[in-house]
């Protein structure tokens, strides 16, 4: 990665279609390109090729598919530790001894709670 390069997207992986859409919608008001998945093994490669240009990955850590939202996130922590997560859990005990580093968020979120977090990732950029 370049010295002064900023990354400039956030990624959120959702498979309720009205949840990723509601957050993407918050999401696209800040100043971060949003790019949207709804699988874990979507996102990890997009991040093996884009990782260096998220910022903040936003994620259901209950996705359905070969991967829950929880490895996605165990293998983005190792491999771009930089990047700001943010977990959504409707279940805060939901694999809670494998929780990477990252900002936990109950289900149903708040509007605000999803800014705070996106303005978090833009400071650290």
């Amino acid at each position: 990665m370049r010295a002064n390069y900023k990354p400039t997207k956030v990624l959120v992986v959702e498979d309720d279609v009205d949840d990723r859409s509601l957050v993407a919608a918050l999401l696209e008001e800040t100043d971060l390109d949003v790019v949207e998945m709804n699988t874990a093994e979507d996102a990890l490669d997009f991040m093996r090729d884009h990782g260096d240009q998220v910022a903040m990955l936003f994620l259901d850590g209950s996705i359905s598919g070969r991967y829950d939202g929880i490895d996605l996130a165990r293998a983005v922590s190792v491999r771009w530790p930089n990047v700001l997560m943010v977990i959504t859990l409707p279940d805060p005990a939901y694999r809670a001894d494998e929780m990477p580093p990252a900002t936990l968020m109950p289900k149903p979120w708040r509007a605000l709670d999803v800014l705070v977090a996106a303005e978090q990732a833009s400071s650290r950029r």
